[in-house]
C-alpha cells in the first residue's frame, strides 16, 4: 500500500487538495483495502459496491460520509490508477435533506458552562462567537487574531478560501485568557497539541470533536451535539437578531448563497412572521363556545 498511498497522495497534492480532504481521502482507500485484505489495485466494480452497502446496512453511516467514501474511491481509481469508473455500477447515493438541530441560546449557554477544562470552554466559545468549521478552528495561528480590526483570519478554509470572522470583545477577553493559561507559548498555534512533542503542533479536529461530546454529555442536553452545530446555531441565531443571509453568507464561506438560506427554515423571527391559515378561520364549534 505504501507506493499506491505515495502515488495517491502526490496526484492529490498536485491538484491542491486540501490538508482535511487528503487525509479523508487516504483513510477511506486504506479502510476500503482493509475490508478485502487485499491491496486496492486488485479490486473492482463489485468490491466497491458491497462496501457500499456495508457503509449503510452495517456501520450506519450517514449519506454524506458514505458520498466522501465513494468519491475517495473514485479519485482514486481514476487519478491515481488511470482506470475507467462507471457510475452506473456504482453510483452516488442521493443526497437527503434534513434540517440540522439548533440549540437555543440558553442551551449554548448550558453548554458552554459545562466545558471541563478551560480550555474546552474556550473551544465551543470560539465556535459559536464565529461559525468556524472545527478543522478551521484547530488549525488557527496566534498571528490570526486580529485584536486592531477585531476580527480573525481564516486561512484555507473550506475551499482554499480565505475569510475573516468576528472577533467580539468578549471572545477576545477569552482568548487572552487562554494565552495567559498556557505554560509554553506557541510560536504558530493558538491551539497547540498538549499531546504533540511539542506546543507547536495544532490540536487536532478530534480532540475538538470529543471536547464538544463530553460538554453536551455534562449539560444533559437532549438533543444530539457536535461541533458543526455551534456553527449552525451562530447562523440561526445572527439571522434573528436581524443580521441579512449575504453577510451570513460570507461570514460562514458558502460558496453560493442557496447553502446559507436553510438557516431561513431555522430561524424562529421567520418561522413566526407569518401566521397559520387556520388561526384566520372561524369555526362553527368555536364561535358556539364564545
Amino acid at each position: 500500500m505504501t507506493h499506491l498511498r505515495k502515488m495517491m497522495l502526490e496526484e492529490l497534492q498536485r491538484r491542491n487538495y486540501a490538508e482535511t480532504t487528503i487525509d479523508c481521502y487516504i483513510r477511506a482507500v486504506e479502510d476500503f483495502s482493509r475490508r478485502f485484505h487485499l491491496p486496492p489495485d486488485r479490486l473492482g466494480p463489485r468490491h466497491i459496491r458491497e462496501y457500499q452497502a456495508e457503509l449503510f446496512q452495517k456501520q450506519k453511516l450517514a449519506t454524506p460520509t458514505v458520498r466522501q467514501r465513494l468519491a475517495a474511491l473514485r479519485f482514486f481509481y481514476i487519478k491515481t490508477l488511470k482506470k475507467a469508473w462507471s457510475v452506473e455500477e456504482t453510483p452516488y447515493p442521493r443526497k437527503t435533506h434534513r434540517l440540522p438541530t439548533i440549540l437555543s441560546q440558553e442551551e449554548v449557554a448550558r453548554l458552554i458552562d459545562a466545558a471541563r477544562p478551560p480550555l474546552h470552554r474556550t473551544l465551543l466559545m470560539t465556535l459559536y462567537a464565529t461559525g468556524l468549521r472545527r478543522a478551521e478552528l484547530a488549525r488557527l495561528r496566534v498571528s490570526d487574531i486580529d485584536s486592531q480590526r477585531m476580527v480573525i483570519h481564516v486561512r484555507g478554509g473550506k475551499g482554499r478560501k480565505d475569510r475573516d470572522v468576528l472577533l467580539s470583545p468578549r471572545l477576545l477577553d477569552e482568548l487572552r485568557q487562554h494565552w495567559r493559561r498556557l505554560r509554553r507559548k506557541p510560536s504558530v498555534w493558538l491551539f497547540p497539541s498538549r499531546y504533540g512533542r511539542s506546543s507547536d503542533r495544532p490540536i487536532t479536529p478530534k480532540g475538538i470533536y470529543h471536547a464538544c461530546k463530553e460538554a453536551a454529555r455534562r449539560a444533559a442536553l437532549q438533543k444530539v451535539v457536535y461541533p458543526h452545530t455551534l456553527r449552525h446555531c451562530f447562523a440561526t441565531h445572527l439571522l434573528e437578531a436581524g443580521a441579512d443571509l449575504r453577510t451570513i453568507q460570507v461570514l460562514l464561506g458558502h460558496g453560493d448563497l442557496k447553502e446559507t438560506t436553510i438557516y431561513l427554515h431555522l430561524s424562529q423571527r421567520h418561522l413566526h412572521a407569518t401566521t397559520s391559515p387556520l388561526d384566520s378561520l372561524k369555526l362553527k364549534d368555536e364561535q358556539r363556545n364564545e
